[in-house]
This record gives structure tokens, sequence and C-alpha cells, in this order.
């Protein structure tokens, strides 16, 4: 059962810190059921539900160049503030995946073949702003697969991330301010950290019921690429 925005936050005030549990997805890839080739992003605007019926999206020509920063140009949908994406799989020439743009997506069995530079970019959210990852996951993230460069809360539930570096990582080098992550249900295979997250930006991350072998899930960090200890 999928939760709406106003049973996630109840769950959030209930839930119990840290609890790990191997319950989560243990399937591969979804089997796409056909491509389509883009030559520039799809926007899913404010309201709107883009359903992508289990097709896979490419980028033709390819827009990955490997861990090089990308922009909007390279992404395969934008979604901007209260829009919906559901039902996609992200292909591997895809050099951007998702950019959730304003804040407020919400992003529903959206799944990355393997990832290029980062899976999905949440930009613009301001405190209050609630992002909400559903279901999905990705594959072969060398570093990061969902990156936090707002000011608002992700809620990442029933995610499955095999061969990754971090499923999420809130921007340290953005605008100070304090981002929080929530986490449940998902497994993490094969890979680095669950969350990564600044506490002294006053970053909060609640993990419950995560299946990982990550020998930290959760890590603080106090400047790029500066571990300062377990959240």
């Amino acid at each position: 059962m999928l939760l709406n925005a106003k049973q996630i936050a109840i769950t959030i005030l209930a839930a119990a810190p840290t609890a790990l549990a191997c319950l989560g997805y243990t399937g591969g890839l979804p089997k796409a059921t056909g491509t389509t080739q883009l030559s520039a992003p799809i926007y899913v605007k404010a309201g709107q539900v883009y359903d992508g019926g289990w097709r896979k999206f490419d980028r033709n020509p390819s827009s990955c160049s490997g861990q090089s920063e990308g922009g909007e140009k390279d992404t395969a949908f934008v979604v901007e503030r209260g829009g919906t994406l559901r039902n996609v799989i992200i292909g591997k020439t895809v050099g951007e995946g998702v950019y959730c743009k304003g804040g407020g997506c919400n992003l529903e069995f959206v799944w990355f073949e393997d990832v290029c530079e980062d899976a999905i970019s949440i930009k613009d959210d301001r405190p209050g702003d609630v992002t909400n990852i559903i279901g999905g996951g990705a594959f072969h993230a060398s570093d990061k697969v969902i990156q936090h460069n707002g000011c608002g809360r992700v809620n990442i539930i029933n995610f499955y991330a095999e061969d990754y570096g971090k499923v999420y990582r809130s921007c340290g080098t953005c605008q100070k301010c304090a981002r929080e992550v929530y986490v449940e249900g998902v497994t993490a295979r094969k890979g680095g950290e669950v969350v990564g997250i600044t506490k002294a930006n006053g970053d909060k991350a609640t993990l419950v019921n995560v299946c990982t072998d990550a020998k930290t899930p959760c890590q603080n960090y106090n400047g790029p690429g500066k571990k300062d200890g377990a959240c």
C-alpha cells in the first residue's frame, strides 16, 4: 500500500530510530515494455502525472559523461513542484537521471538501469517542502543515487539500491540549511552508505527497517569528503 503525504508524516513521528531488519525487495530491474529514445528531457508540470507504463527511457545521443557534472539538459525527466512521475525505467545513456525541480515532487516506482552521474537530484526545495520517493531502485551508482541540494525533507520508502556509493547525500556545499531525510523499508546491497548528512548544518536522518550490508548506514560529514563519525 502506498502512503500518502499525511500518512507518511504520521509514520515519521511514530517511527523507532535506526531499526535494521532485512525485509526489503530482493528482485532485479523490471522488464521494460519498450524503449523511448529522447533527444531532450520530458517536463512534468505541477499537478501533472506522467505514467511511463514501464517503458525504458534513454538519451540519443547519450548524455552520460561519467562523473563529470552535467545539468538539466542531460536529464530524462524534470519533475516540477507538485508533479508525479511513475512507472519508468531510466537507461544508462542518461547523464543526470531525474531532476525534482522546486521541491515537493513525487517519484513512484522509478528505476535506474545503470546510474551515470546521479540518478535523482532534488533542487530548490524550501523548508517545509516534502519530496516522496516511493518504490523503485537503482543499480551501479559509482557515487550518489539521490542528491539533495535544497532545504526540505525527502521521504525514501521501499527503495532498492545495489552497487552504489551513497543512496542519499545532503549537499554540504550548497545553501546552509537543515535538510531532513526519512528512510523506511529500503534495501541497499553491495555499496557504501545509505545516508550521508551534515549534522553541523542541522541535517536530520531517520532510518527504519533498513536492510543493508553497509559498514556505516548513516554517515556524518563535516565538509566535502570529510567523514565525521556515524550520524
